[in-house]
């Protein structure tokens, strides 16, 4: 799999969103529209599956069969049954899709693969694990959070919120002594979370990478 760097991956997600725009509106502000992009603009299928019970291990959120087209998101993740995990569903779609547009070109079937699960379905191209570092599992992550979270949206909402651009540091913040760094800082941004309809988590990582959030003033560059 080739190298490539974070503003290829930028440009990528941006070019996708772009494409739907064009061809179906464009998306003025959060949520991005996820599952209208795998289904309508991409023309994948997607659905639930049990992945522990398919791959045997218990933290696989989503996998890629490219020559079916399909999508599968495993049970835990149906924003119908689990709301509070909508979040995470969405993250693992736009991952799926990192993986259609960035890999798929690179994927070589094998051509003796025989159906492995029910439904005469084959081999995945991509199951991905969240203990999964590999660079790929890294590029599709970025991906999806470029996507979900594009830089300008995300600047346009944190101004509607703060008022400014200016970053906020851990010290700012009311702190639960039973709290570590990373839950009062995901705490913190759950309202830019809850608009974009990602998890804590992946909008704590989001801020911080665009400098907006910090832990100590003097790990921020300027």
């Amino acid at each position: 799999m080739p190298f490539l760097p974070e503003k290829r991956i930028e440009q990528e997600a941006a070019l996708l969103l772009a494409e739907y725009g064009q061809a179906c509106g464009e998306v003025a502000g959060p949520p991005v529209p996820i599952d209208e992009i795998i289904e309508l603009h991409l023309g994948l299928t997607f659905e639930f599956k049990d992945m522990q019970t398919l791959f045997g291990h218990a933290d696989v959120h989503g996998a890629l069969w490219l020559k079916e087209r399909l999508v599968g998101v495993d049970t835990s993740l149906d924003p119908a049954v689990h709301p509070r995990r909508k979040g995470r569903y969405h993250y693992t779609l736009a991952h799926e899709a990192g993986h259609w547009r960035l890999h798929r070109a690179h994927y070589v079937e094998d051509p003796n693969q025989g159906a492995l699960f029910a439904g005469g379905l084959g081999k995945p191209a991509y199951v991905c694990r969240s203990s999964d570092k590999r660079p790929v599992e890294w590029q599709a992550d970025r991906f999806a959070s470029h996507l979900l979270m594009p830089h300008d949206m995300v600047l346009a909402s944190w101004r509607e919120w703060r008022g400014d651009l200016a970053a906020v540091f851990l010290d700012e913040l009311e702190k639960d002594d039973a709290e570590t760094p990373e839950e009062a800082l995901k705490r913190f941004c759950r309202p830019l979370a809850d608009r974009f309809q990602v998890s804590g988590e992946a909008m704590r990582i989001r801020l911080e990478n665009l400098g907006l959030l910090g832990r100590e003033r003097s790990s921020m560059l300027f």
